[in-house]
């Protein structure tokens, strides 16, 4: 036992974070890193390809508000589906095991300690540890033992749209003000520049939320907005063109 250290607190040298729910604020701030990405990568292609076609300014504020609001609307409501399909098979699965503890809850006290023990525990050990879960929570031990659910803690899909809507938003917000801003002769540099900026910013936060290398993260996070750019930039600028 380390003397120099209070009950509780990590060790020196051991920095590991011990509070509950870390998993979850990371996937959290993993969502909102590429919900933002999608917000930079979506309008900056749009307003980049409409600045091919024409150099108002009002035009380019239009389209790019019509896309910020289409984005971040089609994300929230997106992810508020998908969430809400997760809340339902969560609640479904918890409904299922709680009717098995009523019914069988000698099957299920075995059911346990069989999880448990499949996890390395010695089998008198595991009975010992699924008797004492079961008897403190029966419904919250095999939730998350066998279900991998915390029925504390089940998903939002309010909160999960709701920041989607934001991530989306804050990053659309971005290529946005580069586009329309500055003067016409440098807008498209600024904004590119800028867009480029972020994209290797996000790519960096993605990569060290995920533990990955964050050199090949930027790389690509950063290439795929040039190309998104180029193609937009591009067809933008023959349909300007061609209605000339």
């Amino acid at each position: 036992m380390n003397k120099d250290n209070s009950p509780g607190e990590p060790s020196a040298g051991h920095h590991e974070p011990h509070t509950g729910g870390l998993g979850t604020r990371l996937n959290w701030l993993r969502a909102a890193v590429l919900g933002a990405n999608d917000g930079v990568v979506s309008i900056a292609g749009l307003v980049v390809g409409v600045a091919g076609a024409t150099t108002s300014r009002q035009t380019l504020l239009a389209a790019g508000l019509a896309g910020l609001l289409a984005g971040s609307l089609s994300m929230a409501t997106g992810e508020y589906v998908s969430v809400s399909t997760q809340r339902d098979s969560e609640k479904a699965a918890l409904a299922l095991e709680r009717e098995e503890l009523a019914t069988a809850p000698q099957a299920e006290l075995e059911e346990l300690t069989g999880l448990l023990a499949g996890r390395g525990i010695s089998p008198d050990l595991a009975r010992e540890v699924a008797e004492q879960l079961t008897e403190r929570d029966a419904l919250g031990a095999h939730a998350r033992v066998e279900l991998g659910i915390d029925p504390e803690e089940l998903t939002n899909p309010w909160h999960a749209a709701w920041a989607s809507f934001a991530a989306f938003t804050c990053g659309a917000l971005l290529p946005l003000l580069a586009i329309v801003l500055p003067p016409a002769s440098v807008r498209l540099a600024v904004t590119v520049v800028a867009v480029l900026c972020a994209l290797v910013l996000c790519g960096w936060a993605s990569a060290r939320l995920g533990n990955a290398p964050a050199r090949q993260a930027v790389l690509r996070n950063a290439a795929g907005g040039a190309v998104a750019m180029a193609v937009t930039y591009t067809a933008g600028t023959l349909l300007g063109a061609a209605g000339a």
